[in-house]
C-alpha cells in the first residue's frame, strides 16, 4: 500500500514537471501544440502543414510570417505559455506596443514648480 502511494506521488510530480516544459514548434506533434494555451486545433494544424510544406521555422518572425493567425501580439502570448522556436522564447514586445509609462523624476531640491502650479 505504501509503495502504491509513493508511486502515485512520484507520477504526479513527473506529470507536473512535463506540463511546464517548453514546446518546440519545429518538433512538436499536434497534441503538444494543442497543449499550449492559445493554440487550438486549427492553429496547430496550420503550423504542422506549413512546417511539412516549407521546413522548420527559423525564428519567431518566420513563424509569424508563415502561419496565418500568429501575429506579433499572439506570438508573445504563445511564448509566455511555453512555445519556443529553435529553443528560443519570443524576447521582444510587438511593434506598436508601448512600454509601461515611467514615473516622472522627483523635483530636485531648490527647483521651483511652474507658475501655474504654485
Amino acid at each position: 500500500m505504501l509503495k502504491n502511494i509513493a508511486l502515485l506521488i512520484a507520477g504526479l510530480f513527473l506529470i507536473a514537471g512535463t506540463a511546464m516544459a517548453a514546446v518546440e514548434v519545429n518538433t512538436a506533434d499536434q497534441a503538444a501544440l494543442d497543449s499550449i494555451a492559445g493554440v487550438g486545433p486549427a492553429t496547430s494544424k496550420a503550423i504542422l502543414e506549413e512546417r511539412k510544406k516549407n521546413g522548420n521555422f527559423k525564428d519567431w518572425a518566420d513563424l509569424e510570417q508563415r502561419v496565418k493567425g500568429i501575429g506579433e501580439r499572439n506570438s508573445v502570448k504563445l511564448s509566455a505559455a511555453g512555445l519556443v522556436v529553435n529553443g528560443q522564447p519570443r524576447s521582444s514586445m510587438p511593434a506598436g506596443t508601448k512600454p509601461a509609462a515611467q514615473a516622472k523624476p522627483a523635483a530636485k531640491a531648490g527647483e521651483s514648480k511652474p507658475a501655474d502650479m504654485k
